[in-house]
C-alpha cells in the first residue's frame, strides 16, 4: 500500500467511525434533551457555556451558536471563572457544563457556585457516574465510543458528538422561537451571509428616475440622464409603475422619438421587486432571465403598485451578491 492509499485509508475510517458516533447519538436522545431545552427556554438570563481544553473549543462555537439564532450565551472560561469570572453569572442565568470525562477539576468552583446559588446546570459528558453529571440537573449524555484514532487520545469522536449536541440544542431552540432569516439577518450584517440575507430596501435607491404619464420623450430623456440608471419610470395614479423606458425602447423608437409621449415608447408591466424581498432574489430576476438587465424598480403591492425606488446590478455586486 502507498502512502497516498493509507492517508485514505485512515481518513475515510475516522469519517465512517465518526458518521456511526452520530448515528448512536441521534438514537440515543431522549427526553434529557427535551428537559435541556424546557430549562434554556425558561431561563429569564443567559446561557453560560463552559469547559477546558477541546471541551472548551467546542463551547466557545456552541455558545457562538446560541447567541446568533436567538438564544442570548457566551462563554465563561472555567479558570478565570475561579479568579473572577463567576460574578458574570446570575440568577435567571442556565449553565452548560461540558467535559468528555466529566471529571474536569477545572469546572469544580462553576459547579460549586451554581449549586450554592440555586443556577440551573446542565451537564453534557460520555460518562453517566461523573461528577459533573452527579452534579447537573439535566443530563446531555453522548455515547461513550472511544475516539478515532484508535488509543482513545485524540479528542475526535468526543468533540465531533459534543458538537453535533450544541447544534442540536441551538436549532431545537430555534425553531421552536420560529426564528427566520431576517431575524439571522440581524444578527450577522457582515460577510456573504449578510449579504446573501440582505433585503431589496437595504440597497435600494429612493430617488428615483420616474416621470408621470403623458410627459413628452423630451423631458423624460432630462430625467433619465440626471438619475443615471439608464432607465426612467412612468407613473400614473397614486404614483403607481405603469411602465419604464430602457435604452432598447429609445432605440426601436429613434424614429420622430422627442415628438412621443413616455407612453408611446415604454415597455408595460416591467420586471419589479418587492421592497422586503430577499436582494439575492432581486439578482436572479436580473440575470438569470431573458432578456437580461441591470436594474429593478422596487415596487410594494401592499400600496397598489406604487415606485417605492430602484435597485441596480452594481448596488448587488457591491455587497457580494451575483
Amino acid at each position: 500500500m502507498t502512502d497516498n492509499e493509507s492517508f485514505l485509508k485512515t481518513a475515510k475510517q475516522v469519517v465512517t467511525d465518526e458518521a456511526r458516533a452520530l448515528d448512536a447519538l441521534a438514537g440515543s436522545l431522549d427526553q434529557d434533551f427535551a428537559e435541556a431545552v424546557q430549562m434554556i427556554l425558561q431561563a429569564t438570563g443567559r446561557i453560560i457555556v463552559s469547559g477546558i481544553g477541546k471541551s472548551g473549543h467546542i463551547g466557545h462555537k456552541i455558545a457562538a451558536t446560541l447567541a446568533s439564532t436567538g438564544t442570548p450565551a457566551y462563554f465563561v472560561h472555567p479558570a478565570e471563572a475561579s479568579h473572577g469570572d463567576l460574578g458574570m453569572l446570575s440568577k435567571g442565568d442556565v449553565v452548560l457544563a461540558i467535559s468528555n470525562s466529566g471529571e474536569a477539576p477545572e469546572l469544580a468552583n462553576l459547579l460549586a457556585f451554581t449549586r450554592r446559588f440555586g443556577i440551573p446546570l446542565i451537564g453534557l459528558s460520555s460518562k453517566p457516574e461523573s461528577t459533573l453529571m452527579k452534579q447537573a440537573d439535566v443530563h446531555l449524555l453522548i455515547p461513550s465510543m472511544g475516539e478515532a484514532c484508535g488509543f482513545g487520545m485524540v479528542p475526535s469522536i468526543s468533540t465531533t458528538l459534543t458538537l453535533a449536541m450544541g447544534d442540536a440544542l441551538a436549532i431545537a431552540l430555534m425553531k421552536y422561537r420560529d426564528f427566520k432569516p431576517e431575524n439571522f439577518r440581524d444578527f450577522h450584517p457582515g460577510g456573504k451571509l449578510g449579504a446573501q440575507l440582505s433585503k431589496v430596501r437595504d440597497l435600494m435607491h429612493t430617488d428615483i428616475p420616474v416621470v408621470p404619464s403623458g410627459t413628452q420623450m423630451s423631458e423624460a430623456l432630462l430625467v433619465m440622464s440626471q438619475k443615471g440608471f439608464g432607465v426612467v419610470g412612468v407613473t400614473g395614479e397614486n404614483d403607481r409603475l405603469l411602465g419604464i423606458v430602457t435604452d432598447g425602447d429609445l432605440r426601436r423608437h429613434m424614429q420622430g422619438l422627442l415628438d412621443l409621449t413616455v407612453d408611446e415608447v415604454m415597455t408595460i408591466d416591467p420586471r419589479t421587486i418587492g421592497p422586503d424581498e430577499l436582494a439575492e432574489g432581486a439578482v436572479a430576476l436580473m440575470t438569470m432571465q431573458k432578456p437580461k438587465i441591470t436594474c429593478l424598480f422596487v415596487v410594494d403591492p401592499a400600496s397598489g403598485g406604487r415606485a417605492e425606488g430602484i435597485l441596480h446590478i452594481h448596488d448587488c455586486l457591491r455587497v457580494g451578491l451575483g
